[in-house]
């Protein structure tokens, strides 16, 4: 049992298992407990160090999800939404966690809701919901260390599940405390009757807003999910972040590039003392009303210019809704790597190769990353396979185009089927029809027999494709192909495809 100053006189901060099961709870002096049982043993609270401590619990939990957060005093935020399968389902998920912090000498209970609210009254206050469920030992996964075997054979897991929309049923019968109410509050509601969450739920509003002010419905309302309740997640402690709250909100453009430019610096100093550069970067704008706005940016390779770095976050500026105002805003490098530094030129006299990153920053933060790409050419005899997209500054394959079979600058996918008129099966059509408009063929060249690739699936064993470049009286140029050799029907039906414009 620990105790703190509370004032003028010293009450009980935490107590534990055995000295709850004599009655003794938080908050109550620490005389009066000294008087009911004689000899009790007291240690000194230390909040700092409990509060590092609930600290790095929370970034432990992030084995369980992305978004975690300290609830102190006693209390970890995990927002399991979209992780919970992960780890086998929601049940799983609180056994596994559960019976982990015991094996490590934590007393803990978990539960899972709709809210935060209604997680955190459920779990300290929902004797009669409580599920209690005998767990196994784990098995350990692989890879973890096997030294310390379980000293005990079973753990009971006290864990409890609110299915969706059960809110209002869940908190109904518990005290009006589970609600994170202050002591006046409580104790003022309990004079005029009001004990228990469903009684408050059926109250009157209007009488209760006037009384008790906006803290209380908005405490109620935060529970069953009617206002949002935003979670400060905790960065792990290997990403780079900066934080910076405002003393009033800022709403326009020009604040908050200010601040950018502010956080950029903050952010690549520290990048350069670890040698680093960020490939994506995540700023958060936090609202009054607690909602969060986002933008994300990303790099074609490492950087640490804050000038480049904030110019990408201002161009994305104008997808940012600042509302009723934003109170503080935060920059977070998720992806980081090695910044390695490059010799731009050999000899004095030589020019220095020009740094096309900058350039490919900005079109892919305008564009979008997946419309900026280069191609890269794959040993494959079959046009469509025979290139791929790789990012614009990836290094440069051993592989090249053959110089002897030139091939159209675009390639239709899939390959666009026309109407042709050849004369023999061999030749080059005379004129084709596609999207409704026909093309007289003036110039042709071919065939260019393509086989199918017979070792990937058995229907190309004996796929055939002579392909044509044909030019119309316009000067125009297609890259056509007829599917089959004209003499063994199984080759192909002899049906005519457009797949590339020169």
């Amino acid at each position: 049992m620990t105790s703190a100053h509370d004032g003028h006189r010293r009450v009980i901060a935490a107590v534990d298992a055995a000295a709850r099961a004599l009655g003794l709870c938080p908050g109550l002096p620490l005389a009066q407990a000294q008087a009911r049982i004689p000899g009790l043993a007291v240690t000194e609270a230390e909040p700092e160090a409990d509060g590092a401590t609930l600290g790095r619990l929370a970034a432990w939990c992030l084995r369980y999800a992305p978004l975690t957060a300290p609830d102190p005093p006693d209390g970890v935020w995990i927002d399991a939404t979209g992780a919970a399968h992960l780890a086998g389902g929601e049940a799983a998920l609180l056994a596994d966690l559960v019976v982990r912090l015991q094996r490590v000498g934590f007393a803990a209970r978990a539960a899972i809701a709709d809210t935060p609210g209604a997680a955190h009254a459920v779990v300290r206050y929902g004797e009669k919901i409580k599920k209690v469920k005998k767990v196994l030992p784990l098995s350990l996964r692989e890879g973890e260390n096997n030294a310390s075997p379980c000293p005990h054979p079973a753990y009971i897991a006290y864990t409890a599940i609110v299915p969706p929309g059960g809110a209002a049923t869940a908190l109904a019968p518990l005290p009006i405390r589970a609600l994170r109410l202050s002591d006046e509050a409580v104790a003022a509601l309990h004079r005029l009757g009001l004990t228990r969450i469903g009684q408050l739920m059926a109250a009157p509003r209007a009488p209760l807003a006037r009384r008790f002010g906006a803290s209380l419905l908005r405490r109620l309302d935060q529970a069953l999910g009617q206002v949002f309740e935003p979670i400060v997640p905790l960065d792990p402690p290997e990403v780079i972040s900066r934080r910076l709250p405002f003393v009033e909100p800022l709403f326009t453009a020009e604040a908050f590039s200010a601040v950018i430019a502010r956080l950029a610096r903050s952010v690549c100093r520290r990048l350069e003392r670890a040698g680093l550069g960020a490939r994506r970067l995540d700023l958060l704008f936090e609202r009054v009303d607690g909602s969060v706005q986002a933008i994300r940016v990303g790099t074609a390779r490492p950087a640490r210019d804050p000038a480049h770095l904030a110019r990408l976050l201002d161009e994305r500026l104008e997808t940012v809704d600042p509302g009723p105002g934003v109170e503080a805003m935060r920059l977070t490098l998720p992806l980081v790597e090695k910044f390695a530094q490059t010799q731009t030129a050999t000899l004095l006299d030589d020019e220095a190769a020009p740094d096309l990153s900058v350039l490919l920053d900005r079109l892919a933060n305008r564009l979008g990353a997946e419309l900026v790409y280069r191609v890269a050419p794959v040993e494959s005899d079959v046009p469509e396979r025979s290139v791929r997209r790789v990012p614009p500054l990836a290094p440069p394959t051993r592989r090249t185009w053959p110089a002897d079979l030139p091939r159209p600058a675009r390639l239709l996918s899939p390959p666009q089927p026309v109407r042709a008129l050849a004369p023999l099966p061999d030749h080059p059509p005379v004129a084709f029809t596609w999207r409704r408009k026909r093309f007289r063929v003036h110039r042709a060249d071919g065939p260019e027999r393509i086989h199918g690739e017979w070792w990937r699936r058995d229907a190309e064993m004996l796929a055939v494709r002579d392909y044509f470049q044909v030019e119309d009286e316009d000067g125009r140029r297609f890259w056509l192909f007829r599917r089959g050799d004209g003499v063994d029907a199984e080759t192909g039906d002899l049906s005519w495809f457009l797949h590339g414009i020169f």
